[in-house]
């Protein structure tokens, strides 16, 4: 039971993570694989407030949203004066920066050691478990962020948003201001990033570097792509596919250094189905061959 409780909680963390990252590369057309900066921001924000000065996750939370989102408009300002393939090669910088940050400053984020010990946050004033308390607190945000992303992209806003995508210079003849609607879009995707951060900080009681470089930003984007860029139920098709499918491995019985290797070709072969034979996802609206 607490396996299958595990994995719906890992689903809720990687719904929100990947939805924000939808709002920004499936429905901006903005591939940005520095995303796991950002939940990996939110992650150490909250480790670090409750750990060292006691604050509350609710707290904790608002600031890493703040921070998060702070960061994206300082590092989107330069990120988005290129475009296409040049914004691609900007964000992985981006986030080799975060990365070098986070295994470096030890004294903050405890270097490659990590931050151990985080304390999960009580909902109840009766003890139901970790499990069942991180699965009621998950998807109840995870709802929320659906809500919220849903009435953005199908307000104006999200509808500017498809058309910065679908053509850029047409959006700009139409007196749309498309930098300053990009870098909106990093803000609250990144916002909602590093919501999913926190909950994995509080959810694993246990964060270090490897669990926010660029493989997690690749595996976030193949939620995305697997799933359909463009469609808030394709990132949560995807994030329920690619969570579950390679946990499954572990009734296989495999050595667990066999099982991370399966774990990626299984990543890297629906990568490669879906843009030869279904570009734009299981339930998704935007071919990024066409992007």
């Amino acid at each position: 039971m607490e396996f299958w409780l595990h994995i719906l909680i890992l689903i809720a963390i990687y719904t929100i993570a990947a939805n924000s990252l939808n709002l920004i590369a499936g429905y901006a057309g903005l591939l940005s694989v520095a995303h796991a900066a950002y939940v990996g921001s939110g992650a150490y924000v909250s480790a670090i407030l409750m750990m060292k000065l006691g604050v509350p996750f609710g707290i904790t939370l608002f600031c890493a949203v703040l921070i998060a989102a702070a960061l994206a408009y300082l590092s989107g300002l330069p990120a988005l004066r290129v475009h296409d393939d040049y914004f691609v090669l900007a964000t992985f910088a981006l986030q080799v920066i975060a990365t070098s940050v986070l295994t470096n400053w030890v004294e903050l984020t405890g270097g490659p050691m990590g931050i151990a010990g985080i304390p999960q946050p009580k909902l109840l004033p009766i003890s139901t478990g970790p499990y069942w308390t991180m699965l009621l607190l998950c998807w109840f945000i995870a709802g929320g962020v659906l809500l919220i992303l849903n009435r953005l992209v199908h307000s104006p806003y999200g509808r500017v948003l498809r058309a910065i995508r679908e053509d850029e210079v047409f959006a700009q003849a139409l007196g749309k201001d498309v930098t300053r609607t990009k870098i909106i879009t990093m803000v609250i995707g990144s916002g909602f990033a590093a919501v999913a951060g926190s909950l994995y900080a509080v959810y694993m009681t246990y964060i270090d570097p490897s669990s926010f470089t660029i493989q997690e930003s690749i595996f976030l984007l193949s939620i995305v792509i697997v799933g359909g860029a463009g469609n808030l139920w394709g990132s949560t098709l995807g994030a329920i596919v690619l969570v579950t499918l390679p946990e499954l491995l572990r009734f296989i019985g495999l050595p667990s250094a066999v099982a991370a290797g399966i774990r990626q070709v299984i990543y890297g072969g629906l990568l490669v189905v879906m843009m030869v034979w279904r570009p734009q996802g299981m339930i998704g609206e935007f071919d990024f061959r066409r992007g």
